[in-house]
């Protein structure tokens, strides 16, 4: 099956941006990933992108699919008027130029808060290997050309596994973090559906009333899947960023102010500002 694109889009840089971690290169341009009850390969061709799909039941109609996918890439934003945006300052207009068409995912929120939670004092590589472990150990089976990957795991079957269990699947001292997570959803003191339609400082508030969730992984909880584009999240590369590119020869600011200065610098899209500047300067950082 085919979408149709007519906007910038770049598949590999928004899929290899560390934003979301279910997502496997296959080669020859194929990325293979799990939304919702479907297994989905995907890869970019001149006209959009070409994709397969499998799942549990029946396959959806086309146009569902073609619907779930322009959501997901957020096809739906506009990217020219955010691009005319960030791009008023400099740096961001360098990084548009040299990774153009790279997107801001929306996730599902539940997966993205469990990712981010994971993210803690690891790497990209170890939190894409615990959400897998999830995933099969929790998940239901899916099967497309002969590969099998699982749904990614509900909070009331992480609640049920236990901290216990999610230490042996590698997660170590987040494990707690996840099931105390699972068990306020369960719970409904966690309503990651009413959270998108609130203001972002009390999506933020909510969010770090959770144990284990601080400052930076609630910012990534809000705009990766809670549609807040005004969050900006910092970690080691974006301090790392802004404290080269922007704070030179001065002593780091504290993340907190590094947060206030972009948010007021970069604006109602620092989200999308942040994102080109984390790929980037881990580009280069390597």
């Amino acid at each position: 099956m085919q979408l149709a694109i007519d906007q910038p889009f770049n598949l590999a840089e928004s899929l290899e941006s560390g934003q979301a971690h279910r997502w496997n290169n296959l080669g020859d341009g194929w990325y293979s990933g799990v939304l919702g009850p479907w297994l989905i390969h995907v890869r970019q061709r001149c006209e959009g992108v070409e994709y397969r799909v499998a799942g549990a039941g029946d396959a959806p109609e086309p146009e569902t699919l073609n619907r779930l996918l322009r959501s997901y890439f957020r096809l739906d934003d506009d990217i020219g008027a955010i691009y005319a945006d960030i791009c008023r300052d400099r740096r961001v207009s360098e990084m548009v130029s040299r990774y153009p068409g790279l997107r801001i995912l929306r996730q599902e929120p539940w997966e993205c808060t469990v990712a981010f939670i994971c993210s803690a004092t690891s790497n990209i590589p170890r939190i894409h290997q615990n959400m897998e472990a999830m995933a099969d150990s929790l998940g239901d089976p899916l099967e497309l050309d002969g590969e099998v990957r699982h749904t990614f795991a509900s909070a009331e079957q992480i609640a049920s596994a236990g901290e216990g269990f999610l230490r042996e699947l590698g997660l170590g001292f987040r494990a707690p973090y996840v099931v105390a997570a699972a068990r306020r959803v369960c719970d409904g003191e966690l309503d990651l559906d009413e959270l998108i339609r609130l203001p972002y400082p009390e999506t933020k508030s909510r969010l770090m009333e959770c144990y284990g969730i601080g400052a930076k992984i609630a910012d990534c909880i809000a705009v990766f899947s809670l549609e807040k584009l005004q969050a900006f999240p910092v970690d080691v590369w974006v301090r790392r960023a802004l404290a080269e590119w922007y704070f030179p020869m001065q002593k780091k600011p504290p993340d907190r102010v590094m947060v206030e200065w972009a948010q007021n610098h970069f604006g109602q899209y620092a989200g999308y500002s942040q994102q080109y500047l984390f790929h980037a300067r881990r580009r280069e950082g390597r």
